[in-house]
């Protein structure tokens, strides 16, 4: 058998060469009004020449499929590749293991519990009192049963405010593919090249406990590391809220909760906030606020922002993260994406998935379609992953730098607008600078908002008078 290297680099030159060509070629689809011509199709004799040359990546045969990767109505090799290019474990049961039971278990089920409050109280840098991690049953973007996994944070400061201590849930921009990039993963183990920056920046959850208020971090991509899917993040965000109740009811199960999450942490947010209502009724009571910002909540609109530009490493990681919840996407890839997604950069973080924008590398040139952003497959999952006909049954504050370019305010503002239509109470704001300097420039005000409405002060929307 050839070894992966060898496939791999024809690949790079394969496509390499017909990159070139195809940016030469005529395009005989007529792209929709007003689309950049990054979202157009390509040749499709530049897409049936890709396969040809690259050939099909051997990814293991399975006589059962692993639990993590069965999929009713796929094909047993289809199966096979999904289980091919979910992450690699981790090596700890809490995080790897999937119960036989989860279909008898209802969301939010406590499944374990165990206490990490070393090293987890010196890495959050603000006094706790407990620190500890629940497994829960939750359900997949696809309504099937998964598991999901949360740290709760207990602070050291008193409550002294009416009613019970509130609860603060810091959804983190997890933004990676592997197992080992989780914010449970560093609070239960420590530091190590796998835990991302952003995890401590902005310092949301030492400002939280400072305040008195518990923290809940959930893992929010769960257990198949999906990126960028806000069905399963937003599942196991209101399930993990679920569990800390069925956990301590006295403790968590009473107090006003607010939502908290930027860039990859606002697809989780956005998710749980217009899941509430459907997917989690009884807790759309407690739910005081969300702020969320750099607000990836149009993937259509990501596609033309994204794809073949330094962005494309990341745009490429969600794709495939999304595909690991919906594997009806893995029959669109051709050879040289089966390598890849099949490789060892099926476990990368943030940072090296990120350095892979260098590349340049347009989506088209990894699907054996060749026009896989008109496919209706496409369609399905901009649908699927906007959600716009979702009322958020929660106060939200919508930020989003106005200088934007990989992840542009028209989708936050969009966001806006939706939710005033729907009824929803919602205030926008415009801040200044792009994606990693509006963070900074539009976190204090959406942290003041946020602390207000958990202090039980009633948020007061802005949108236009109907």
């Amino acid at each position: 058998m050839r070894t992966p290297r060898g496939p791999l680099i024809g690949t790079i030159l394969a496509v390499t060469a017909l990159l070139t060509i195809g940016l030469a070629s005529p395009v005989t689809a007529d792209p929709l009004p007003n689309e950049p011509f990054n979202m157009g199709p390509i040749p499709q004799g530049i897409t049936d020449a890709i396969d040809a040359i690259v050939p099909p990546a051997p990814f293991p045969r399975h006589q059962t499929i692993p639990r993590r990767a069965r999929t009713p109505g796929m094909s047993h090799r289809m199966q096979e590749l999904r289980e091919a290019v979910l992450p690699d474990p981790t090596g700890d049961p809490f995080f790897d293991y999937w119960a036989a039971d989860l279909d008898r278990r209802a969301p939010g089920e406590l499944l374990a519990q165990r206490d990490v409050t070393w090293p987890a109280g010196l890495l959050v840098t603000a006094p706790i009192t407990r620190a500890r991690q629940v497994k829960f049953a939750t359900r997949d973007a696809k309504g099937l049963p998964s598991y999901g996994t949360a740290t709760i944070l207990e602070p050291q400061a008193p409550w002294t405010g009416s009613g019970a201590r509130p609860i603060l849930v810091n959804n983190l921009p997890i933004d990676s593919l592997g197992a080992a990039c989780t914010p449970g993963q560093t609070l239960a183990h420590g530091l190590s090249i796998a835990t991302g920056a952003t995890d401590f920046i902005p310092p949301s959850t030492q400002l939280a406990l400072a305040r008195g208020y518990t923290v809940i971090v959930p893992d929010h991509q769960g257990p198949r590391q999906a990126y960028g899917e806000p069905t399963t993040a937003g599942h196991i965000v209101l399930d993990s809220l679920r569990a800390a109740a069925a956990l301590d009811h006295q403790r968590f199960g009473a107090g006003r909760i607010g939502m908290f999450g930027y860039s990859g942490g606002a697809i989780a947010t956005n998710g749980a906030t217009k899941l509430i209502g459907s997917y989690a009724p009884e807790l759309a009571p407690r739910m005081a606020g969300a702020a969320l910002g750099g607000v990836p909540a149009d993937f259509q609109l990501l596609v033309g922002s994204m794809n073949a530009n330094l962005a494309t490493g990341l745009f490429h990681a969600a794709t495939f993260g999304i595909a690991r919840e919906r594997p009806e996407l893995l029959t669109m890839v051709n050879n040289p994406a089966q390598w890849i997604a099949t490789s060892p950069l099926k476990n990368v973080c943030v940072v090296p998935a990120g350095a892979a924008g260098g590349t340049f590398m347009p989506m088209q040139l990894l699907s054996n379609d060749p026009d896989p952003f008109h496919s209706p497959l496409a369609y399905e999952v901009y649908r699927a992953t906007k959600m716009a006909d979702k009322k958020a049954e929660i106060p939200l504050y919508i930020f989003n730098g106005a200088q934007e370019f990989w992840i542009p305010a028209l989708g936050a503002r969009n966001l806006f607008h939706e939710q005033c239509r729907l009824g929803a109470n919602a205030v926008y704001r415009d801040v200044l600078g792009e994606h990693v300097t509006a963070m900074l420039t539009g976190y204090p005000e959406a942290v003041l908002w946020l602390d207000d409405r958990l202090q039980g002060k009633p948020a007061v929307s802005e949108c236009p008078k109907r």
